[in-house]
């Protein structure tokens, strides 16, 4: 089945054209810095090319699902991690709390800086002793009549250290359990924090950050929806947040192959390229046809989250699958490469370190696996929580 049209293609090439001449030549500075310059933001801002499914009343344009997985499919294929996930944070795991569940006031204060290129925003959950386990978080916002104060800490925040703001997932309620849970937005230039930037294996163009609450005043207006509905708003949430592991890996999947085979047809070895060789050539069959198959039912899961299906085993089981596979593709592709596969210089060795953390965030995948299991053996039913 065919989910793109004429308008998503002439999107794709518009946004291929403005990422080869805007992007790919700076990626490497931007590993090496460890920085992404935020014009680069406002110049896709500007280009049409963020806010693509928010309403235009922010500055959005209504389309379809189908444009953001093109986005994360073109973006992956400029090879950096790190250059994805940013915008994936803003776009699709800490902005859609604010227009789902937020009042007008926090849309209108955030979104459209946000469609703009203008705001970078985080998702502030994993704590140093809580990470898939939400409901044991000890970030607490106390009750001060017009404002919280806000105490505790964050750990592996993407957009941390030079974001604007974070949708903080914190206890307004100690005692009720996962009904004492609430969403706050926090400004990130607030008296009281201190961000620590962490060194990763991985994603070095995006800054990650440990982030500590001391006595930070919060207006109460920052609350995002109602307090003790921040558990429920986030499992609605989560899915979006591992869906669009898809399109990111499966770009990056693409593109492993794409530089392997490119590689394969100029190296030689005993007198012949390698792509003559039989056993490199059934590796590249196999791959790819892992790959189409994986597309496909990521594509098919895309398609019932634009139909505002909600399908939490699918889901889990496109981001297992997806992840763990992208893992396989690099360390096999890398494998093409030889002693060149190790090298700074050529691209497996960014992607082999980037897609590791794959099969950890957004749910780990032995996480995704039990969300499985509970949904086939148990018959456990995951129902959206509506605003």
């Amino acid at each position: 089945m065919n989910y793109f049209t004429n308008e998503h293609e002439m999107f794709r090439e518009s946004l291929r054209d403005f990422l080869n001449k805007e992007v790919k030549g700076n990626i490497n500075k931007w590993e090496s810095e460890q920085k992404i310059p935020k014009d680069i933001w406002k110049k896709m801002g500007e280009q049409g090319f963020l806010g693509l499914t928010y309403p235009e009343k922010y500055g959005g344009f209504e389309l379809d699902f189908f444009f953001e997985v093109i986005l994360f499919e073109e973006m992956s294929k400029m090879n950096s991690g790190g250059f994805v996930i940013t915008q994936q944070v803003v776009q699709s795991m800490s902005s859609p709390y604010i227009l789902k569940y937020g009042s007008e006031f926090l849309k209108e204060k955030y979104l459209p800086g946000i469609i703009s290129g203008d705001l970078i925003g985080c998702i502030g959950i994993t704590e140093p002793d809580a990470g898939s386990d939400v409901k044991n978080i000890k970030t607490r916002a106390e009750d001060k009549g017009d404002y919280y104060v806000l105490n505790g800490s964050k750990t592996y925040i993407t957009n941390g250290v030079y974001g604007d703001f974070v949708v903080t997932v914190c206890k307004t309620n100690p005692s009720a359990g996962t009904k004492g849970i609430s969403l706050i937005v926090v400004d990130l230039n607030s008296d009281g924090i201190n961000r620590t930037k962490i060194d990763k294996l991985g994603w070095h163009a995006s800054d990650t950050a440990e982030i500590s609450f001391d006595n930070v005043k919060v207006p109460k207006e920052n609350l995002i929806g109602e307090e003790g509905k921040g558990f429920y708003y986030l499992m609605n949430g989560l899915q979006l947040e591992r869906l669009i592991f898809v399109p990111s890996c499966i770009g990056a999947m693409e593109l492993a192959i794409s530089e392997s085979i490119k590689y394969m047809k100029e190296r030689k070895s005993f007198g012949q390229t390698i792509d003559k060789f039989q056993v490199l050539r059934h590796k590249i069959a196999t791959l790819s046809s892992q790959i189409e198959s994986v597309k496909v039912f990521g594509y098919y899961c895309c398609d019932l989250y634009n139909k505002k299906i909600y399908d939490v085993k699918l889901c889990s089981m496109a981001k297992l699958l997806v992840t763990e596979l992208h893992e396989k593709v690099a360390t096999e592709c890398l494998q093409f490469f030889g002693g060149n596969g190790f090298s700074e210089e050529y691209p497996l060795a960014r992607m082999y370190r980037d897609c590791r953390v794959g099969t950890i965030g957004a749910g780990t995948s032995e996480i995704m696996r039990e969300i499985i299991a509970k949904v086939i053996l148990e018959e456990t039913k995951y129902k959206e929580t509506k605003s």
